[in-house]
Formats: structure tokens, sequence, C-alpha cells
């Protein structure tokens, strides 16, 4: 790889959440300005990640607003899919991990530690609470609505 190269696959992942941070800032979802923290799950694009089961970063110019948060997508056709079920997409619990919210505390999930339960993804927010989700979904899930209540 060439210098200009490799400086530039070091810089992309800082120079991406700027630019999707710039792009809200000057409106592109409405007249309300925007942050980064309003871009959901990290930027990474929920179709994919229900889909595949990978976490794919999503394009600043593949963007939809929903629930007060900016969504990116790989395609059009991610969006679209989106667009026309969200729920069905969007992470559970709005993206807190399920086995610290059942635990008693609201810890944001990763993006690269999505599960996919009984047709819905969720997210961890650590390798050891995944593999407690895993080991007793049910369990982890009802106590996490009860905690959310």
């Amino acid at each position: 790889m060439t210098a200009p190269a490799t400086l530039l696959s070091r810089s992309l992942p800082r120079i991406v959440p700027l630019a999707i941070a710039a792009a809200l800032a000057v409106g592109a979802l409405g007249s309300a300005p925007a942050s980064a923290q309003d871009v959901a799950v990290g930027g990474m694009d929920t179709v994919e990640l229900y889909v595949t089961g990978r976490s794919v970063p999503g394009r600043p110019d593949m963007m939809t607003a929903w629930h007060g948060h900016a969504w990116l997508f790989v395609s059009d056709i991610n969006r679209a899919a989106f667009e026309a079920d969200p729920r069905r997409y969007a992470p559970g619990f709005d993206g807190l991990c399920p086995a610290a919210l059942a635990a008693g505390s609201r810890v944001q999930g990763r993006p690269e530690l999505a599960v996919m339960i009984g047709g819905r993804v969720y997210l961890s927010s650590s390798e050891a609470l995944r593999d407690e989700l895993l080991a007793d979904p049910d369990g982890v899930l009802a106590a996490a609505r009860n905690a959310r209540r």
C-alpha cells in the first residue's frame, strides 16, 4: 500500500463521523441542527445488520430520520426497507444492552456485538454480556423488559 493510501485508510475512521456530523449540522434532516450523538447505532446500517448480521457503516448520503435520529444505510434498497418498517430494523430496547438493562444499568450496546434473537436485533455492550444474553435469551430479555418499566 502506498503512503497516501495508508494515511487515508488510517484517517477514514476519524473522517466519517466528522462528515456525518457536518451533514447533519447543515440541516440534512430538517431545520434543527443535529450532532454526532443524533446518529443512530453508531452510523451502522441496521438493515444490513438485520439481514446479514454484519456491522457495516452507512453512508451520510443514504440517510433518513426516525425518532429524532439519523439512520444511515449502504444503499437505497436498505433505506427504503427501513422507511417501510423502521420498528423491524431498529435494535430492541432502543439499542440499550439487554443484559445490562436486566442488571439495572442503562448501557448503550455496540453494533459490532449485535445478536439476532426471535427476529430482532439486540446490541450487547460487552462480549461477556453478549454471551450471557445468548446463554439465556428468554430470561435476559424478560428481565430487561421488567427493568425498563
